[in-house]
């Protein structure tokens, strides 16, 4: 047998070796351990923090225009401006502003402090009086969160609203809904069905309940006539 040919079947017996010492579950080749990569999300979240903080202004009669006028059961020099962030509903950060009696100041500020940390969406927050007259009914049909104004109930006694201790969230989405079937806004109809899922919605029991009535608000959900879900209060 020629050198050649000792050469080529020394080869094919190291093939034949290879893989019966494979087929036999030999070791494998040892490999370099993979590298670590580290990446961002592709979508990270916002922060549940807002990125700014709540910011307390005074007010006086020109600053809260028609919403206040003299009679109403509390002067100027009582309530407070505060500008808050909030989600939206198209799930950005937004800031908006509320009129609060100064005593509710720090209840506020907490409490949308935490509806943001839980990203509950709201559509807007404007004060009234950017509204014509600063009527409710159209802040309502604007899904416009609110809080003073100065307006009596139906039964002729002030609302706590007129005293700055009452919000109303999300109201288009929350209506109220009185004994005799007066409806607020009057366009809501179409959200007495509680069993919708439309963004802003309140349900007894749910986050905005539960965070109000940690801190001794009232929810108008839990009243009987009116029944009123967009309203919570604090005497």
């Amino acid at each position: 047998m020629g050198i050649a040919t000792v050469r080529v079947c020394a080869l094919v017996v190291g093939l034949f070796a290879g893989c019966a010492a494979a087929c036999a579950g030999g070791p494998p080749e040892p490999v370099g351990a993979p590298e670590t990569i580290s990446a961002s999300p592709q979508n990270p979240q916002p922060s549940a923090q807002p990125e700014q903080p709540a910011r307390v202004q005074p007010v006086d009669a020109a600053a809260l225009g028609a919403s206040w006028r003299p009679g109403c059961p509390v002067a100027p020099t009582e309530l407070r401006r505060i500008t808050l962030s909030y989600i939206g509903f198209d799930g950005r950060s937004h800031r908006g502003q509320l009129v609060v009696h100064r005593d509710v100041v720090g209840d506020v500020i907490g409490i949308f402090e935490d509806l943001y940390s839980v990203r509950f969406p709201i559509e807007k927050m404007s004060t009234v009086d950017h509204y014509p007259r600063a009527a409710d009914e159209l802040s309502m049909e604007d899904n416009n969160t609110s809080a003073f104004n100065c307006r009596p109930l139906p039964s002729g006694s002030w609302s706590l609203h007129a005293y700055g201790r009452a919000v109303d969230i999300n109201p288009l989405v929350n209506p109220y809904i009185s004994a005799t079937g007066d409806l607020q806004p009057v366009t809501s109809r179409a959200y007495l069905d509680r069993t919708r899922t439309d963004r802003g919605m309140i349900r007894d029991g749910d986050v905005v309940v539960r965070t109000f009535a940690a801190r001794g608000w009232r929810w108008g959900g839990h009243w009987r006539d009116p029944i009123d879900y967009q309203h919570f209060e604090r005497r």
